[in-house]
């Protein structure tokens, strides 16, 4: 249930209201906005008459929550949700938001090269992995916990974010300085995890999983909010379907369904959509026609070279070349780029 009130109504009305809604075992969650404030109601005693809540001075409307998730929609929260990480807003009417480094870190030498690289191509956050959910186990899994250190000093050493997937709970501490956590879609599913990382107070990035519908992206979102970390950003990177032409389906049209239905960010991966560097550009801006409000791409000096997903990585040219096109693509829809 969720009840919208007067920002006017008087604290002794208030109080009541709430006093009467916790007595009949219902867990209240506020939403201050500009014009009125927003209660939510879950669990409790679902059979509460909507009309006697109406009655109280002050309560403008009661309705039913039209959907099996609460924090993330928009009859919750209405206006877009920014999230701001050391000067990088993302979301709402903010500039594009840029992210791009390698698929893995691979040395401290080519991550700060490879940073350098896209920083100067106007890039707002750097990203690697270090820990790398590979299909095969003879596939190279990352530096661990020297990749995330690497990537954490490079950050500095740039005065740029980093962005680095998460695996497992255990490693939480060493995540401690990375600035956004991205739970890849192999985890969109692991609640506990998804528990542990809404208990931080940092952004999450939550990718979509392979196979999952975007009613269970957002139950998946839900799980973070309601712990209590309101920073979560999703990002859309293929779903798997029958046709072999691309590495994964971009669903751009999830783009569209999730910023109407919630108020959270949404960022775009067409590299791990195409998995073919040549299909990238495309896609990105696709994405952002859509509504995006950021893209994030693989980026390498050397792809042929790469240890991770070299074919679908860009080259540092082939970047340039993509950010260039994002900026006008911006213009004409009323958004900039940085």
């Amino acid at each position: 249930m969720i009840i919208t009130i007067d920002k006017k109504m008087q604290d002794s009305i208030k109080k009541n209201l709430l006093d009467t809604l916790y007595k009949k075992g219902f867990e209240v969650l506020m939403q201050e906005g500009i014009e009125y404030d927003v209660l939510l109601l879950t669990e409790g005693d679902t059979g509460m008459c909507c009309a006697d809540i109406r009655m109280v001075e002050g309560v403008i409307d009661v309705f039913e929550n039209s959907s099996s998730y609460h924090l993330a929609s928009r009859e919750f929260h209405n206006e877009d949700s920014i999230v701001r990480v050391n000067g990088c807003s993302i979301g709402g009417k903010e500039p594009l938001c840029l992210i791009a480094g390698p698929c893995a870190v691979e040395s401290k030498e080519s991550i700060e090269t490879i940073g350098m690289a896209v920083k100067e191509a106007g890039v707002d956050v750097i990203r690697g992995g270090a820990f790398k959910p590979r299909t095969s186990p003879y596939a190279f899994q990352g530096l661990g916990f020297e990749g995330v250190s690497y990537l954490v000093e490079c950050g500095k050493k740039l005065k740029k974010p980093v962005i680095c997937e998460l695996t497992n709970i255990a490693h939480i501490e060493a995540y401690k300085d990375v600035d956004i956590i991205q739970i890849g879609a192999r985890n969109m599913q692991n609640y506990e995890l998804l528990k542990a990382v809404g208990k931080l107070d940092k952004p999450v990035l939550l990718k979509r999983g392979m196979a999952s519908t975007v009613e269970e992206w957002i139950l998946a979102a839900e799980y973070i909010l309601k712990e209590g970390n309101p920073n979560v950003i999703f990002c859309e990177r293929g779903i798997r379907t029958f046709e072999k032409s691309t590495r994964n389906t971009l669903d751009v049209s999830s783009i569209a369904v999730l910023k109407e239905k919630t108020h959270l960010p949404v960022v775009v991966d067409p590299s791990h959509a195409a998995g073919n560097w040549k299909y990238v550009k495309a896609l990105a801006l696709a994405g952002v026609a859509a509504g995006a409000d950021g893209v994030m791409v693989e980026v390498h000096t050397q792809p042929e070279n790469a240890l991770s997903d070299g074919a679908q990585s860009l080259t540092v040219n082939h970047y340039e070349a993509l950010v260039k096109e994002l900026e006008a693509l911006s213009v004409v829809l009323g958004r900039k780029c940085r």
